[in-house]
């Protein structure tokens, strides 16, 4: 591939894959092992831009970056790391709309590993089955911290809902500033980018205008 058609691809942020891109062997290794080749390969990275690692600042850095890395910033990719997601019997027959909204997004981009940062709103109508209202915010956090396009996102949000819960009446907005475009490239400050994916009931734009009616309240 090209230079410019790599820049074309990650200034647009196109994707061709609904599910992240993972390689056959990716956990076969440990956390810790991982780390250790992280910080190796950063520390040489840091060493090409000319910093010097003896400086009692930048010495940890690697270490730091790494486990950031592998613990905090891409554990969604793991399998291990996704959470519980309990669900209840529908016992009063609830049938009406559920929301969850504003909830606080932080990602990174996979084309430039820099953040997006904003938030989800998720609907579903019920049917046999509700979730705790924070299993919906941890389902969010986990998807989230993977490197991503925001549009793949959603789409795994709102797949794992519709499974867990047995309907297609589920809709997920995101909200979200990509710091890709704000920091570099046109460093637009104030855009955002709104994605939406949806199914069963909310195909229908009397429910989707319902739940937008609902988030604006």
């Amino acid at each position: 591939m090209e230079n410019k058609e790599i820049e074309l691809i990650g200034d647009n942020h196109l994707s061709s894959n609904i599910e992240t891109p993972l390689r056959p062997d990716a956990f076969e290794k440990s956390d810790e092992e991982k780390i250790q080749n992280i910080e190796g390969h950063f520390a040489k990275i840091m060493e090409e831009l000319g910093l010097d690692l003896t400086d009692s600042s930048l010495s940890g850095t690697p270490y730091r970056f790494a486990k950031m890395y592998v613990k905090e910033l891409f554990y969604g990719l793991d399998p291990k790391n996704k959470p519980r997601m309990s669900t209840f019997e529908n016992k009063y027959g609830y049938h009406k709309m559920l929301i969850e909204q504003n909830i606080t997004l932080n990602s990174s981009c996979e084309h430039h590993f820099l953040p997006i940062v904003g938030h989800a709103h998720i609907g579903y109508i019920p049917k046999d089955k509700v979730v705790g209202l924070s299993k919906i915010n941890r389902l969010v956090d986990y998807y989230a911290h993977r490197p991503q396009v925001q549009e793949r996102l959603c789409s795994q949000i709102l797949n794992d809902l519709q499974q867990l819960l047995g309907t297609d009446d589920v809709i997920v907005v995101v909200n979200a500033q990509h710091l890709c475009v704000s920091s570099r490239g046109i460093k637009d400050q104030n855009s955002s980018t709104v994605s939406i994916e949806y199914g069963g009931r909310f195909e229908d734009i009397t429910y989707r205008n319902e739940f937008f009616t609902s988030l604006k309240k």
